[in-house]
């Protein structure tokens, strides 16, 4: 009887071992090995070469703990993770690796234990780089994060302009009132209290613009404005704001395009984050008060493109903000100085003279790190 000879290839796949050798190595998605019971590497797929940067060579024969961070070798992962596996059956988590270049990426584990006849031998391990899917997930958490933020900042404003209007009729017909009295009334005492009732009802009335601007009710009234020349100007009254214990310095950044914004609550504006550095210094320190042109795109809308800013900065080296009051500074009412020594109404003047001049801000402090705040003004076209 006459028996056909396998042909070449038939016969590699009729051998279990050279199938399996095949099937790993036909893998390049996943990095596949088998580790001794200490750890050390014993074969290496494709996939690993792929996703590491290893050819066999360099790695078999050494331990897996080369492919983690500084951090987590010191920190004794690698053993742990293998002790894990082989106490519960399984390993499984996520975390940083290490490229042959050094690079890091974020690698998908699973570790099985390997036993033989009841005695652990070894460890099968599957790695997958998952670094885009990471970032993507970064990338969605944070857009999901400034939605919900710029959707209760939103909310906080539609809230705050009813209030303001109401406020401001009222304080309206007290204003007047006053005028009246103080107009007909000649007792020197009456006019006393008159002229303090006066003065208070201005401050509610600066509180009102304040509560206004940051709803985007008061009124603007743009033009067409050189930043470095506007700080230039303000750069007396800045000075005097901020006391003889606190350094200022003015740093304009070259050929800045300008931009077209209301002078007088940019003003506001650069008096009010000044006021809040110097109050985060009580001890003295450095205002650093900077221009400079960035492209960047809007945090509010995630999908447009980078376009060119106007970018003036507030830093100072105090205090810094913790990072659980960061989402919040710029809410109106609120702060962290002590009672009476602040209304809470600066950042939210701020982050309304932005947001109703097509621009935003960016908070960045840390505690014992100090603060910098920007706000981004849509550059205009150079005539």
């Amino acid at each position: 009887m006459h028996i056909a000879t396998p042909a070449p290839a038939q016969a590699d796949l009729d051998d279990a071992s050279r199938q399996f050798a095949l099937l790993l190595n036909s893998v390049t998605d996943y990095a596949i090995y088998m580790l001794d019971a200490e750890g050390r590497i014993r074969t290496w797929n494709q996939g690993g070469e792929r996703i590491k940067g290893y050819v066999a060579n360099e790695v078999i024969g050494s331990h897996y703990s080369r492919f983690y961070t500084d951090e987590d070798a010191a920190a004794g992962l690698p053993a742990t993770n293998l002790k894990t596996a082989a106490t519960e059956g399984r390993y499984s988590a996520e975390g940083w690796r290490v490229r042959k270049d050094g690079t890091r990426f974020r690698a998908c584990v699973v570790i099985d234990p390997i036993r033989e006849d009841g005695r652990l031998v070894g460890f099968a391990k599957v790695t997958r780089d998952i670094t885009e899917r990471f970032r993507a997930e970064e990338r969605l958490r944070e857009a999901q994060h400034a939605l919900l933020q710029a959707q209760k900042m939103e909310a906080i404003g539609k809230l705050t302009l009813g209030l303001a209007h109401d406020f401001n009729n009222l304080l309206t017909i007290v204003v007047n009132s006053l005028d009246l009295i103080g107009s007909r009334v000649r007792d020197g005492k009456v006019s006393l209290m008159v002229d303090t009732a006066l003065r208070a009802s201005e401050r509610g009335v600066l509180l009102t613009r304040q509560l206004l601007t940051f709803g985007r009710g008061q009124p603007l009234a743009p033009e067409r404005l050189d930043v470095n020349a506007l700080l230039q100007e303000a750069d007396g009254l800045l000075r005097r704001s901020v006391g003889g214990s606190v350094a200022l310095r003015v740093e304009p950044a070259p050929d800045l395009p300008p931009v077209d914004v209301d002078r007088a609550q940019l003003e506001a504006a650069l008096l009010n984050l000044v006021g809040n550095s110097r109050d985060a210094m009580p001890d003295g320190g450095t205002i650093a008060v900077r221009t400079c042109l960035r492209h960047a795109s809007d945090p509010a809308l995630h999908e447009a493109g980078e376009s060119a800013w106007v970018c003036v900065e507030v830093a100072d080296d105090g205090q810094g903000i913790p990072p659980e009051h960061q989402a919040r500074v710029f809410e109106p009412f609120f702060t962290t100085k002590d009672v009476g020594k602040g209304s809470g109404l600066g950042l939210s003047q701020v982050f309304g003279f932005a947001t109703q001049s097509g621009g935003h801000v960016r908070l960045q402090s840390a505690p014992g790190k100090g603060t910098t705040i920007s706000v981004y003004l849509p550059a205009g076209e150079v005539a």
